[in-house]
């Protein structure tokens, strides 16, 4: 059966609440400007691309025609053009995709994503990551990833690091980083529109090997899922849910598997796949969700 393809697709129709608010209150961030004016001069934007593609292997239809069907599939289900290339990295141990270069998008995935997920499960990972560049998101997220590089250059100026702290902009970022992956777990279910499929891509790329996945081991993850809510971390302190979400660089899939099944069982995702507009108060109910701004007062 073929896959319905969103011509058209907005991100807001799919974005969560949780990423707006979070994007907000980075924006708000005064030094941020700055910031990325500074990571603008030292050309980081460029760097960046340029490793990926003087050290990864570009994917055409010749050598990992798999991979590049996926690819394809998923940017056009989404409604991305031009598609971005894509690049195969080096294995890590554990599943990686990427998503840089604001200038010139590319998607990268390295060889246990190749390996360990099946092309539908792929389609959900760069649904995920086309999803980053469909939002224009990538300045904010190649930030994050040179932020310790770009704190220690900018330390001797009137900015200094004292600044970054200070404005509460890290705590920002990488708060709004974590929410921003609801929003792409959305995509990558309009991309792969199969919630069993999102499921144990989720678990996949929480480090679980194929060969672990049975029908015990998932049913077990969708229970813990499910009993994952946001008062879970309101019995946190404001300053440990700050440094817990600091750890930005975690896959959180059991975090990010309640939030998409949430989102399943809201009814919005169905109301999509049939091409209906989501209704103003079902946004509403979910914007009442509690507040997870950890910058607010």
């Amino acid at each position: 059966m073929a896959r319905k393809e969103f011509t058209g697709l907005k991100t807001e129709v799919y974005e969560h609440p949780f990423d707006r608010k979070a994007l907000v209150s980075l924006e708000r961030t005064p030094v941020l400007p700055l910031l990325l004016k500074k990571v603008n001069e030292y050309g980081i934007d460029k760097l960046l691309w340029m490793q990926i593609i003087g050290n990864d292997f570009k994917v055409t239809t010749s050598n990992f025609p798999h991979l590049n069907d996926a690819f394809v599939e998923a940017c056009k289900i989404l409604d991305i053009a031009p598609i971005p290339e894509l690049y195969l990295q080096r294995g890590t141990g554990y599943i990686k995709a990427y998503a840089v270069g604001v200038n010139k998008p590319v998607v990268g995935i390295n060889l246990e994503g190749m390996e360990w997920l099946s092309h539908n499960e792929l389609l959900f990972l760069f649904g995920h990551q086309v999803a980053l560049i469909k939002g224009k998101y990538l300045a904010y997220q190649q930030l994050a990833s040179v932020m310790p590089i770009v704190k220690n250059l900018i330390s001797s100026t009137t900015l200094g690091l004292g600044g970054l702290a200070a404005n509460g902009l890290e705590i920002a970022l990488y708060n709004w980083i974590v929410m921003a992956r609801f929003t792409a777990d959305r995509a990558g279910l309009l991309a792969c529109q199969n919630v069993d499929v999102a499921i144990t891509a989720l678990m996949k790329l929480g480090g679980l090997p194929d060969e672990y996945l049975n029908e015990d081991t998932i049913d077990d993850f969708v229970k813990q899922a499910r009993s994952f809510t946001v008062s879970n971390l309101n019995r946190l302190g404001q300053l440990t849910k700050t440094f817990s979400f600091m750890e930005y660089q975690l896959p959180w899939t059991v975090m990010r598997a309640s939030e998409l099944l949430k989102w399943v069982d809201s009814g919005d995702y169905q109301n999509l796949i049939q091409g209906k507009e989501l209704g103003t108060q079902q946004i509403e109910t979910q914007e009442d969700d509690e507040d997870w701004d950890f910058l607010a007062g």
